[in-house]
């Protein structure tokens, strides 16, 4: 089988392997984007430099680099920059926008999603949190739903959430939509206009170190009142340093959190990587090697989740295989007791043969 990289070769697509393999070079099998992505050469040594400067007394302009890391992830997004804040954590804009919501106030969300998007709204007891199947959320949708919440792409097996239905069921019944694209951002073209907030960690799909979050907001920041707003949130940040904020930023700024200032300095660029490959480019690449390891799974009959439009495969009961593959330097994740294997930008069928390969003698059963 060819080891080279999947996907079209034409076009734009000519220069993703050597924008990719200058970036990129894993010791290991690595699989495991759902959980944690590669951080590019280019973010490793832009975080080099400003931790040395920071070291030697002159400290880069980090502050900066939040803003062009905003301004990359509403470009990739599809938003203004304005309706775009920047944190470190889902959970916490999944809390913010729980706290935005009147007692009794019905949030509908899919069975099983990530904490990170429910938990906060269970935490407010006075909330009517309702769970449905994934597959049925849209027709879930009633008449009283204040608001729908839902991951874009579901972490433990890689299932789309019919985006576009949920959206007009959402209006239809006067309900607002939450769609926590954290498996999604980086490989599937996230339109975060069409919802009233999107949220993403940054450090999976869109290859940013840990510590980066984005919210996106309405054009009349959603009704939300910023609860944890410190100087960063103020409109002019250097002014509002001292005792409370006289004027809050008038775009979703308001809602920063004070920033890893690190993490961020690396991220810009990470960010900006994704954008020189085209997201387009990176989905067509990470679906060919996820539909190239179902193939394989089906002469080791194993069976999937269906997922067929993501790059996130989740097999039913070969969890337990996760700690030999990774004594074979394999590097997938063990989740609800299914191995769930994430194919992103700088995998190559090499890598999906490999997997195969380890797993086949893990079972004893030859490839066909």
């Amino acid at each position: 089988m060819d080891g080279g990289f999947a996907g079209p070769q034409s076009g734009p697509m000519e220069t993703f392997e050597p924008l990719v393999r200058a970036e990129f070079a894993p010791k290991n099998t690595y699989l495991n984007t759902a959980s944690t992505g590669l951080v590019p050469a280019r973010t490793v040594a832009a975080m080099r430099v400003a931790v040395e400067s920071a070291a030697a007394g002159q400290p880069t302009d980090m502050f900066a680099d939040v803003e062009a890391a905003r301004a990359s992830f509403a470009r990739l997004t599809g938003v203004p920059v304005r309706r775009v804040a920047a944190g470190a954590s889902v959970a916490v804009y999944s809390g913010l926008i729980a706290a935005s919501l009147p007692e009794g106030a019905e949030v509908l969300t899919a069975e099983a999603d990530f904490s990170s998007v429910v938990n906060p709204f269970h935490i407010r007891r006075d909330l009517k949190v309702r769970a449905v199947p994934l597959e049925g959320l849209a027709e879930s949708v009633r008449p009283g739903t204040a608001l729908v919440a839902v991951s874009a792409a579901q972490s433990a097996d890689g299932r789309v959430a019919d985006l576009p239905a949920v959206r007009a069921a959402a209006r239809a019944h006067g309900a607002r939509t939450y769609i926590d694209a954290s498996q999604a951002t980086g490989w599937l073209q996230i339109d975060a206009d069409a919802y009233d907030y999107v949220s993403s960690v940054a450090f999976k799909w869109l290859v940013c170190p840990r510590g980066v979050a984005f919210l996106v907001v309405p054009e009349d920041l959603g009704g939300l009142t910023p609860l944890f707003a410190g100087w960063v949130a103020g409109q002019a940040p250097w002014d509002s340093c001292y005792g409370p904020v006289e004027e809050l930023a008038h775009s979703a700024r308001r809602f920063d959190e004070s920033p890893a200032l690190f993490s961020y300095a690396g991220a810009r660029h990470s960010l900006a990587l994704i954008e020189e490959l085209g997201v387009e480019n990176v989905r067509a690449h990470d679906l060919a090697l996820a539909d190239r390891f179902r193939t394989g799974l089906a002469s080791l009959g194993h069976e999937p989740v269906p997922a067929p439009h993501a790059p996130i495969v989740s097999v039913p009961g070969l969890g337990d295989r996760q700690p030999a593959l990774s004594r074979a330097g394999v590097e997938v994740s063990d989740r609800a007791g299914n191995l769930r294997a994430a194919f992103h930008l700088y995998n190559t069928p090499a890598d999906v043969d490999r997997l195969l390969d380890v797993l086949s003698g893990l079972s004893g059963r030859p490839l066909a």
